[in-house]
């Protein structure tokens, strides 16, 4: 899937209107059917079933909010599919209405700025909900895994659950990640997927439980590892492209410890530095070509990176300073490339400049608790966004390796670290 790009200066962009905010629209019948046949050709291929578990508790036309992991494109298909004749809006990232806003809010999308503070987003969904009386589905963690791991979620969900106050359902995929995972440049893989439905929650239950507890309830069922999965249950993948620019997760070598210079290719994952390979095997294992294998599973290996980068931040010598392409949304109406620039990141946070002098942006570790960080977004390619309520800046770093993991990485790393610094201080007052 591409998005609409056009040259403009930057003086112009920011100039522009910003879009004014819309209420959603309850989707029409024709639009679920059509959504639900349009997602039989890839659920046939993937031989797609799936399991209720406790739905009866929920009434037919009982509006709910409907919790999923995000593990690839199929997920809006799956869930189109088991929702199916319930009408129901879908959170999603406010750039996938670029060019398309009638059409996206037609089909009942409801839009919002990844990591970005988005006030309107509760309302929304409260309108939604109350008023429309149509379901709301969001994926919590609101972004792709990289390392087939679930993702941080965010503080404030327990409390988005009190608000709303209606029931909580959440579908769990599996085979989804395997098939179809973002490394791997949208390449498929032949793995059957499933799913799970399950009522978690009902209204009583979310005001009996204090906003922590739900969300460790929901912390708990976000726990998954689609990596262990396919080693569990022996899914056999053996497509000789599994291990493609599996570099952009497994950036740094655990033998000699350099970044930058791994590069996946076919089935193994090599060092450009010391030369060390691994076999990512038809069964999702690593093994050394030779000697020792540090990590034979991925998410170990991604664990130990994000340790590194913690030590990293801790000793002040963390740093991201890399050219980049930058481009901007203001509006759904196009994303503009408004020209180059320099990204830094460091313990103080993001500074973004360039467009010859014209542009100079800050954001402080404590505007997230993740990054909208993404591989091949819309084939453009692998990015950083930055950005507020009023414009997203989207920067394509051009040198330095694979950055885009770390950076995520560092940023949540960075968040965790202020959060525990703030408690300390609350503890000593």
């Amino acid at each position: 899937m591409k998005i609409k790009i056009r040259e403009k200066a930057i003086e112009e962009v920011l100039a522009s209107p910003v879009g004014l905010h819309q209420s959603p629209v309850r989707p029409m019948w024709i639009f679920r059917l059509l959504l639900k046949l349009v997602s039989i050709p890839d659920l046939r291929a993937t031989h797609f079933v799936y399991k209720e578990i406790g739905m009866e508790q929920l009434g037919k036309k009982e509006p709910c909010l409907i919790l999923m992991n995000h593990s690839s494109f199929i997920d809006l298909k799956i869930a189109a599919t088991i929702l199916y004749p319930r009408p129901f809006q879908t959170v999603c990232t406010s750039d996938g209405f670029v060019g398309k806003n009638w059409l996206m809010r037609a089909i009942g999308c409801i839009p919002t700025k990844k990591f970005v503070t988005d006030m309107a987003l509760v309302r929304d969904m409260l309108f939604a909900l109350k008023k429309l009386r149509s379901s709301v589905l969001m994926f919590p963690e609101a972004s792709y895994s990289f390392d087939g791991t679930a993702t941080p979620l965010p503080d404030s969900l327990g409390k988005c659950l009190k608000i709303l106050g209606v029931p909580v359902v959440m579908i769990r995929t599996y085979g989804a990640f395997a098939r179809d995972p973002l490394y791997n440049n949208l390449k498929l893989r032949k793995v059957d997927v499933s799913a799970d439905i399950e009522y978690l929650l009902s209204p009583e239950e979310i005001k009996r439980k204090s906003a922590n507890e739900l969300n460790d309830l929901i912390q708990e069922k976000f726990s998954f590892d689609n990596f262990r999965w396919q080693q569990e249950n022996e899914i056999r993948i053996a497509e000789t492209f599994r291990a493609d620019c599996l570099n952009r997760v497994l950036y740094k070598c655990p033998h000699c410890q350099t970044e930058g210079q791994m590069l996946g290719q076919g089935i193994k994952i090599r060092c450009g530095s010391c030369g060390k390979a691994y076999e990512l095997t038809e069964y999702g294992f690593l093994e050394a070509v030779k000697g020792e294998t540090e990590f034979k599973h991925i998410p170990d290996w991604y664990r130990w990176e994000r340790e590194c980068v913690r030590k990293e931040l801790e000793e002040g010598t963390y740093l991201l300073d890399v050219p980049v392409d930058i481009c901007m949304m203001v509006n759904t109406k196009c994303i503009y490339r408004v020209g180059t620039g320099r990204l830094r990141h460091t313990v103080q946070g993001f500074h973004l400049t360039g467009c010859e002098g014209k542009l100079d942006y800050t954001q402080k570790p404590g505007a997230s608790y993740s990054l909208y960080s993404d591989y091949y977004w819309y084939e453009v390619g692998d990015v950083i966004c930055i950005g507020n309520g009023d414009v997203l800046y989207y920067c394509f770093p051009t040198q330095g390796g694979d950055v885009v993991a770390k950076t995520r990485l560092a940023t949540e790393e960075l968040y965790k670290m202020g959060r525990q610094s703030g408690r300390r201080a609350e503890q000593k007052a």
